[in-house]
């Protein structure tokens, strides 16, 4: 592919856009829907589209033989996303305001830093430790609302649900470090492993519907616009870009974006201890992104 920052950086605006009305689009999605029918209806929706970009792109005839090179990798990748990610992300949108949950998905960077230390043999540098400290920090700002004398959390279970999904997220990149295959392909394989699992979810907790056209439609933007063409369009930003670095860093425009359409569409009070504790979680995040200067 031919590489054109000015494309990169619209095909990464674009995205961070996009991703950035995502965390609006569950809570109004979970208003009309329990956790495991949003999470079918969207994958379902998503499954779709990736299997339609396979077939228009001339890559469907890709997917079997990548299942049958990495069965146990794709059957672990395909457990944790979408499955049990989304099932616990939405359960945490259901409990929190959509404000701390979206604060909290972002420090899933940090968890990765952590996790690669035992799965990869990676050790924590300074900064890593240092950005921890930062974002946690963030992190309980955001959940005790600025009063840290009390620790009293909106939902306690919310809040371990949200932290829990970013231990999940954190695995899912982690497994797919041994995964050679292209990207969408390797996606479309997840979700039609996952699929079958959240269906019996749903058989088990009695939750099959016909879901409304509004419960519909929400479930379709969210099958996209998080889990589908977003993935792609941030794909072909990377593709393109001259200077990954500039184009990646515009990923920290999405949650002060995202709270912006939570306050206009939810109509959400955006807290202050919010704002400082995304600026603490965003601030470590940069701050695990420094290299090492050479002597």
């Amino acid at each position: 592919m031919i590489k054109n920052q000015r494309d990169a950086v619209l095909f990464g605006l674009a995205a961070v856009l996009l991703w950035s009305t995502v965390a609006t689009a569950f809570k109004l999605a979970l208003a009309e829907l329990r956790p495991v029918q949003l999470v079918f209806y969207a994958s379902l929706f998503s499954w779709l589209f990736l299997g339609l970009f396979l077939l228009v792109t001339g890559r469907m005839a890709e997917v079997l033989p990548c299942l049958k090179r990495n069965p146990q990798i794709y059957l672990k990748l395909g457990l944790i996303n979408p499955f049990l990610y989304y099932l616990i992300l939405f359960q945490a949108y259901d409990l929190l305001p959509a404000q701390q949950a979206q604060a909290l998905n972002y420090t899933w960077a940090i968890m990765l830093s952590l996790l690669a230390v035992p799965f990869l043999g990676q050790r924590l540098r300074r900064q890593d430790i240092i950005a921890l400290i930062l974002a946690y920090f963030g992190v309980l700002v955001i959940c005790t609302r600025g009063d840290l004398t009390q620790l009293e959390f909106d939902s306690p279970l919310g809040v371990a649900l949200a932290i829990a999904s970013t231990l999940l997220w954190a695995l899912y990149w982690i497994f797919n470090t041994r995964n050679q295959d292209p990207p969408v392909v390797g996606l479309f394989i997840c979700f039609s492993i996952s699929l079958p699992l959240i269906a019996l979810t749903l058989s088990w907790q009695q939750a099959w519907l016909i879901p409304s056209l509004q419960a519909l439609g929400l479930a379709l933007y969210v099958g996209l616009f998080e889990m589908g063409i977003t993935f792609v369009l941030w794909l072909m930003a990377m593709k393109k870009a001259e200077n990954t670095a500039a184009v990646s860093n515009l990923i920290f425009i999405s949650p002060f974006l995202s709270l912006i359409f939570i306050q206009q569409f939810l109509g959400e009070e955006i807290h202050q201890a919010t704002l400082l504790g995304l600026v603490l979680i965003i601030l470590g995040l940069l701050v695990q992104r420094l290299k090492k200067r050479p002597a």
